[in-house]
């Protein structure tokens, strides 16, 4: 913003505003007051209140609360708001109040500033007036409604536009590596110690599983996050709103976005309480608990390549050490670890925020909204890079994978049925000692022959389960 500037005024008197800028008073007074953290309310925030205004002059014109060409003015600049085109007239900082009312107004100056320069552009004697951010832009609103609204609004259309899309491709990247790693029998691990046997698919598979109860949650806790409470006004009653603008709005905003969206039965809830955004967080939060532990479980294949598991060789991506040359480091599963630990701290925030409300209020909206948002930003990013940079690319190294299954020891379980446990504990713990493979010991001390222990001992039978005996 250049120097110059306007003078505006509000309830509380006038301030300058830079002379470019679109917002009026009331932003420039958050922007003074809340010099916090220069982080400013995520871009799908804007984009939901872009819509919901635009929505809501689009209602409030059929219902003949507004005059069509305010009107008309009004959503057309809503949506150039909802379009992205002004982000940078939305400076207020993440950490304002509480309702999120400066947000709200900055979404009212900025949108009547435009629907006016619109009005004032075209012909007539309705062109020369101003179009209002309160009586006009927010009609039949409040801060406390509309902002409660945006958090489900933006939330919902980013799970449905790039999170539950990502989790669907990383999924489905797994899988089809899985179904051509069928036949690949590994060493399982259990304490990392080696344990029975598994082929690739079943370790995919069980990633996969993860991920597709995740998305199950996710869908579930989306029902109840699509019930908007505007229409509640300052505290629930609905107090200058028709009786009917909450279910209409939210019949316009989806048909609007393509997406479901419903007027809470209980307004009173939708603003009190912010549990709807607590769940979806928690199910972010779980979700973020599995892709850490897929990414950990493909560090460790990945580690070595020669003093450690050296099971998979993922794609080398960029050189991995200022020091050692050739060092190739996971570096897609360490930012995945990284960005599902700020999804975890996110949901702490977002849990504390969701108890911070007395009465009719919740009071720390908008840092429910960033980090809510974050988190399906974060999750669906690294989602995307593992899919593409990972798994699409994963080599398994099948020889190596061969050998130290050979050597395993606890391949002697499957004889349990037939010589006993202590018997068959002896045999493991000196194929281990001698460092020779279990069926090479297992010949010489369990009295089987060896096309019986052969057929005992195959690890690809072992994948299969069951009571393996005569």
């Amino acid at each position: 913003m250049s120097k110059s500037f306007r003078i505006e005024h509000d309830s509380m008197g006038e301030l300058q505003v830079p002379a470019e800028a679109l917002w009026g008073a009331q932003t420039q007074r958050a922007v003074q007051n809340f010099p916090v953290s220069g982080q400013r309310m995520p871009r799908a925030f804007i984009r939901a209140l872009g819509l919901i205004k635009a929505s809501a002059a689009e209602v409030n014109v059929g219902l003949g609360l507004l005059p069509k060409g305010v009107g008309r003015a009004i959503r057309a600049a809503a949506l150039e708001v909802a379009d992205g085109g002004h982000d940078a007239h939305f400076p207020i900082d993440v950490y304002q109040t509480g309702s999120g009312t400066s947000s709200n107004m900055n979404a009212n100056e900025v949108i009547a500033t435009l629907a006016s320069r619109r009005m004032k552009a075209g012909a007539g004697k309705a062109g020369k007036t101003p179009v209002h951010p309160n009586d006009h832009v927010n009609l039949g609103q409040s801060s406390n409604d509309v902002i409660p609204t945006a958090i489900r609004v933006s939330a919902q259309l980013e799970t449905v536009e790039k999170l539950l899309p990502a989790l669907r491709h990383l999924r489905r990247t797994i899988d089809k590596r899985g179904r051509g790693l069928g036949k690949v029998v590994k060493t399982g691990r259990t304490h990392l110690m080696d344990a029975m046997p598994l082929t690739f698919a079943q370790e995919f598979g069980a990633w996969s599983a993860q991920l597709e109860s995740a998305q199950g949650r996710i869908e579930d806790a989306l029902k109840r996050l699509r019930r908007l409470p505007l229409g509640g006004t300052a505290i629930g009653t609905g107090i200058n709103a028709d009786p009917r603008f909450g279910g209409k709005v939210a019949r316009a905003l989806s048909a609007a976005t393509g997406t479901k969206f419903e007027s809470a039965q209980n307004k009173f809830e939708g603003l009190a309480a912010q549990d709807d955004a607590v769940e979806l967080s928690g199910q972010l939060n779980a979700l973020a608990v599995a892709l850490i532990k897929i990414a950990n479980d493909l560090r460790w294949m990945n580690s070595g390549p020669l003093a450690g598991l050296g099971e998979v060789e993922l794609p080398a991506l960029q050189p991995g050490s200022s020091i050692m040359p050739g060092k190739v480091n996971p570096v897609i599963p360490e930012a995945t670890v990284m960005a599902a630990a700020q999804v975890i701290g996110h949901h702490t925030a977002i849990t504390v925020a969701g108890q911070t409300g007395n009465f009719q209020l919740n009071v720390a909206l908008p840092l429910i909204a960033a980090n809510l948002l974050d988190s399906i930003q974060l999750l669906s990013s690294v989602m995307n890079l593992l899919a593409d940079k990972v798994f699409a690319g994963l080599v398994v190294r099948q020889e190596r994978v061969r050998e130290a299954l050979a050597r395993n020891p606890i391949l002697v379980t499957a004889l349990n049925p037939i010589i006993g446990y202590e018997k068959a504990a002896a045999i493991a713990k000196r194929a281990y000692k001698e460092q020779r493979p279990v069926l090479e010991v297992a010949c010489e001390d369990s009295g089987l022959p060896e096309a019986e222990l052969k057929r005992l001992l195959d690890p690809a039978a072992l994948t299969r389960g069951g009571i393996h005996d005569h």
